[in-house]
């Protein structure tokens, strides 16, 4: 009988790629009012700045480009301001309110992913002249657009 004092056993490595998710959490700045197509309004005196939520950009994912109408454009409540060219999909953005389209965000030429970056700061969309100032009250308050998206 022959007596074994250690035996070899393959032995399988698996090598595993660990990859780092950042999550961060939503933001909802208690300043602006919102709409159910997920944009947000900050209102400056009779002008405005215009944008998408930060729900709405993690929800399109990596945005590469943003067209918005011409300066003087006049526009009503509801209508399209401009859309958002994700990598797999567009998105139509609405104006919150009726107005004129003062300003486009020219830095979002060159560098749409701001609107993914920093949806409330840099990648504004367009700044807009207010004409209907009582529309901004049919608009939702940063806890009715949370409770809105279930955050």
């Amino acid at each position: 009988m022959r007596c074994v004092t250690s035996v070899n056993y393959p032995i399988l490595m698996w090598k595993y790629k660990i990859k780092t998710l950042k999550i961060k959490a939503m933001n909802f700045p208690e300043d602006l009012k919102y709409t159910k197509e997920h944009e947000w309004i900050r209102v400056e005196g009779d002008t405005a700045v215009v944008g998408i939520t930060d729900y709405a950009q993690s929800e399109l994912g990596d945005i590469v480009y943003v067209e918005v109408p011409n300066v003087g454009e006049t526009l009503s409540q509801g209508d399209t301001l401009g859309t958002i060219e994700a990598v797999k999909t567009v998105a139509d953005i609405y104006m919150p309110v009726d107005g004129e389209v003062l300003e486009m965000n020219s830095e979002l030429e060159n560098a749409p992913e701001l609107v993914n970056q920093d949806p409330y700061g840099k990648g504004w969309i367009a700044k807009i002249k207010v004409l209907k100032p009582e529309q901004l009250n049919d608009l939702l308050t940063a806890e009715q657009y949370k409770q809105m998206i279930n955050a």
